[in-house]
């Protein structure tokens, strides 16, 4: 534990982190100040209300990148305050399995030694995946202690741990016996390169420049005439089985119940009338394929057509399944988009190409390998999603659970609404096993554990379902599964969940968090957390959202090896408002984190000059101060640090909702961190170190009971500023408070008590903030007439339409202006002759006579001259305006931009004039 530091020793000059932040790091993990006791929750009988918190887990094959960086930091600036503020705070970390990924990078691994995974087999494939796994797995979490993670580290999980297999397996089951779970028919997304089938959500539209093909079919029993149909997809043709009409379409309504010869191969197929097809759009006529269409599944399945699939696995035209017959030879075994070139010369050889235009269109790719999707028919385990969602769409509704922003509720509630199955099988070796088992007889079943003889007949197993779990279908389970689940009597599970704050990037509304929604409801009866933080990417000046891909990335590390982890974390906070994207330069990392390292070093600063000040004798307890002791500048700097802590409280919170549901005026507030930060800030450097500091400074340098007093003040504000600033800058905090003579041995920031206000110096505003204004206006006076900054001057004070109490304070601050201003206060009447005035926002009236302190004759010199150069301008611009050939033709903006300008300069050439007066003129 570390000890309170000899202030008689030496105060470093600059703060460094390279080896204070392992140091520290070191510190709070032997004295377990992360590690959450379910047994001091209020759940479970203790004092402490639960604050839970869970790592949307990385990928095991993923290092740190910046988007980590925000995500993660957000979550620390929450876990860290509420600690503070007395909660059980739990963050719960842990890391995904992430099976196309994972297999994807040990596949590649493989290929350099010239060898694919059928080379290994399965089971040796999934033990070198198991290998990797521990070797790389944890690197992420280790980084992430790096930037400040304040996790419990001892509870990390992993989706592919045992007991996250279990669970796994156990939701599965239960769905199976609920009869949500089906083994179905249907055409899915699948990537030819990752060999496995893909969600919707996993199958991303990426905007394309296509070609349109204008395709006729020709009458069976007329070749002379046909049907013209359009396709993006000409290899498709092969796998074609009818051409659909809208059956209130006259120009096709003859035609329905007739045959058409499908172009290439010649094979007969009917014209049919559906519903489906919009006869307006297009020709009115569509073709007809459902092994490759999700929409011409559903029209095949209502009237009964054959599905042959014509496109393999692999992307390649071949014969599967029902396609005998349906791939000439000369195309059997081309790439898919290798065929559609050779088809269209076929059609245009064979006269059936009528005609190819331009067409823009999206298109689905693997959202990890970025290959075209194949929509493919195919045999596949699917979870009915409609039961599921209905809970979960009515807790956003119902303010049960809130999105942040609330911009997300729409898009939130337009998915679930419109939801449709979700296909959780893959056909990878990376994941957790379908638990599906066949017998000799034929039997399939689910089971929770490895069967030895089938359930229903005793006959031996003979056979596992192939397939892995979508991995989404295990990290749906997060909430739970984290906390013991599904153990009911699980003391995490009773103590933390439901947990409370999920925060996240938009991205994966969809994959994770509705579905997490929904689990939590399916399994628990509960949500899985009150709110939603969504918050903004990061992107380059370009507005780029960066990516290894794109190359414009930045290694958050890198910013940690060169300023420090409070430097990133403060450049990430300030910089983010509710929603807002964070814009960071990768060319100019000095530029892009200058914000946090000049607050970091600016901090530092002020700690050792304050801190020095104070000295290192014993202090008393601020709460014995006896009040009448208080100064001016004591009880306004109290009354700013309530304020503040006011402020940071509204930005932050509230934590939780008071009942179990959000009050529609609660539902926006609070997770504005850039709001919370801005407001310690202003604290720590604008009021405590610009102001009260130097206050202060001559009764610091006087011994006696005043003395003391200011002693107490201002470690007692310094204290409860850098207990603000904590959540956000850990580091530099945690070093400097350990420097306080008011700190108790063996304490830390990192679990000392969130501030709270007083109720001191509430008064004192009014009357300081007019001492500070009347300064700040005589140096602006000085500045403006050029009196040098140390030449001593005088002023004079009205009350005019003042307080009695700003009066008063301004002229019993008699010291404090002749230190910060080198002025001279007085009450009496000003002398007659030239002089600057000012009337300030407290309505004090402030005279600076100019005789003897500028040269008055050079200076109505200069401003006579530049009002005469300016009045010649704006008597040009007034002649301008005032022609109506101007005005009439010239854009209407440069016309108001003109108008402005005359604005400004009319007002310029009178305040010069006032100030021409003032001087005597």
């Amino acid at each position: 534990m570390p000890e309170t530091p000899d202030q008689s020793a030496e105060f470093p000059t600059h703060f460094d982190f390279a080896a204070t932040e392992p140091a520290l790091s070191r510190a709070w993990d032997e004295a377990g100040l992360f590690r959450a006791d379910a047994g001091r929750t209020t759940r479970l009988g203790g004092d402490r209300d639960p604050f839970t918190v869970l790592i949307p887990p990385p990928n095991v094959t993923a290092v740190l990148h910046v988007g980590h960086g925000l995500n993660n930091t957000v979550q620390d600036v929450l876990i860290r305050w509420r600690r503070m503020a007395g909660d059980e705070a739990l963050w719960l970390p842990g890391t995904d399995h992430a099976g196309i990924a994972t297999q994807n990078v040990v596949e590649k691994l493989l290929a350099k030694d010239g060898k694919t995974r059928f080379d290994l087999g399965r089971d040796a494939f999934v033990k070198r995946t198991e290998q990797f796994v521990e070797e790389t797995g944890g690197i992420i979490l280790k980084q992430l202690r790096n930037i400040g993670a304040s996790a419990d580290f001892s509870r990390t999980a992993y989706t592919f741990d045992p007991d996250r297999s279990r669970a796994v397996r156990e939701a599965f089951v239960r769905l199976y016996e609920q009869g949500l779970v089906y083994r179905g028919h249907r055409v899915i997304h699948w990537c030819p390169r990752c060999l496995t089938s893909l969600s919707d959500e996993e199958a991303e539209f990426h905007d394309s420049e296509g070609a349109l093909h204008h395709v006729r079919y020709a009458f069976a029993d007329d070749p002379s005439n046909g049907i013209t149909i359009a396709t993006t997809r000409p290899e498709t043709i092969l796998a074609d089985v009818a051409i659909a009409v809208h059956p209130d379409d006259e120009r096709y309504a003859a035609f329905v119940g007739k045959d058409v010869l499908l172009p290439v191969t010649g094979i007969r197929m009917p014209v049919i009338a559906d519903s489906y097809v919009e006869k307006d759009f297009g020709t009115g006529a569509l073709k007809i394929t459902p092994a490759h269409d999700a929409n011409d599944f559903e029209v095949g399945k209502r009237h009964g057509l054959g599905m042959p699939v014509v496109i393999d696995m692999h992307g390649k035209m071949g014969e599967v399944a029902e396609a005998q017959g349906r791939v000439p030879a000369a195309y059997a075994g081309l790439d898919r988009f290798a065929a559609r070139k050779e088809i269209v010369k076929a059609l245009e050889a064979s006269g059936h190409l009528v005609k190819i235009e331009k067409h823009a269109n999206s298109i689905r790719k693997c959202y990890r390998c970025e290959t075209v999707v194949e929509p493919r028919l195919s045999d596949q385990w699917f979870v009915k999603m409609a039961p599921l969602a209905a809970p979960a769409l009515q807790a956003v509704k119902d303010g049960t659970i809130r999105l942040l922003p609330e911009k997300w509720e729409k898009v939130y509630i337009n998915w679930l609404e419109g939801i449709r199955d979700w296909n959780i099988s893959r056909q990878l070796w990376w994941g957790h096993r379908v638990p599906v088992f066949t017998c000799a007889n034929g039997h399939a079943d689910a089971y929770r554990e490895d069967p030895t003889a089938c359930r229903q007949c005793g006959a031996a197993i003979v056979a596992q379902d192939e397939d892995v779990f979508d991995t989404w279908f295990s990290s749906w389970l997060w909430p739970i599964s984290t906390m013991g689940w599904p153990n009911e009597n699980a003391k995490d599970l009773k103590a933390f969940f439901p947990s409370d704050v999920l925060v996240t990037a938009p991205e994966i509304l969809f994959f994770w968090v509705a579905r997490m929604i929904m689990s939590g409801y399916a399994f628990q009866g509960k949500p899985p957390f009150h709110t939603v933080y969504l918050h903004g990417t990061v992107r380059d000046m370009q507005h780029r959202k960066m990516s290894k891909s794109l190359g414009n990335g930045i290694d958050p590390l890198d910013v940690v090896d060169r300023y420090g982890a409070d430097a990133l974390r403060w450049t990430l906070i300030q910089g983010m408002g509710l929603g807002v994207d964070v814009m960071l330069d990768p060319n100019d990392l000095d530029k892009s984190f200058a914000p946090g390292r000049n607050f970091a070093t600016k901090l530092w600063n002020i700690g050792r000059f304050l801190l020095l000040q104070v000295g290192d004798e014993p202090i008393g307890r601020f709460e014995d101060i006896d009040a009448s002791t208080l100064r001016l500048e004591d009880r306004w700097i109290l009354g700013r640090l309530d304020a503040a802590i006011a402020e940071g409280d509204a930005a932050l919170g509230p934590a939780r909702p008071a009942a179990d549901h959000w009050p529609e005026q609660q539902r926006q507030q609070g997770m504005r961190l850039d709001a919370y930060a801005e407001a310690a800030r202003r604290f720590v450097w604008n009021e405590l170190a610009d102001w009260y500091v130097e206050a202060v400074k001559p009764r610091l340098a006087q011994p006696g009971a005043d003395r003391e007093t200011a002693r107490r003040v201002l470690v007692h504000v310094f204290d409860q500023g850098l207990r603000l600033l904590h959540p956000i800058m850990p580091f530099v905090t945690e070093a400097l408070w350990q420097r306080l003579p008011s700190r108790t041995p063996g304490a830390f920031i990192a679990v000392a008590a969130w501030p709270s206000m007083r109720g001191a110096g509430a008064d004192a505003g009014v009357a300081f903030d007019a001492v500070r204004e009347a300064i700040d206006a005589i140096r602006g006076l000085r500045s403006e007439y050029g009196v040098q900054p140390g030449a001593p001057i005088k002023a004079f004070v009205a009350r005019g339409g003042a307080s009695a109490e700003a009066f008063a304070a301004l002229t019993d601050s008699a010291v404090l202006l002749q230190r910060l201003a080198r002025c001279e206060v007085s009450a009496d009447a000003p002398p007659t002759g030239a002089a600057a005035h000012a009337v300030l926002a407290s309505k004090l009236e402030l005279t600076l006579p100019l005789a003897g302190m500028v040269d008055l004759g050079k200076e109505r010199a200069r401003l006579s001259g530049e009002i005469e150069n300016l009045s010649k301008q704006l008597e040009a611009l007034r002649g301008r305006l005032s022609n109506e050939k101007f005005t009439a033709k010239a854009p209407p903006a440069v016309v108001e931009a003109e108008r402005a300008k005359e604005r400004e300069w009319a007002d310029r050439v009178a305040q010069m004039t006032q100030k021409l007066a003032e001087l005597g003129a």
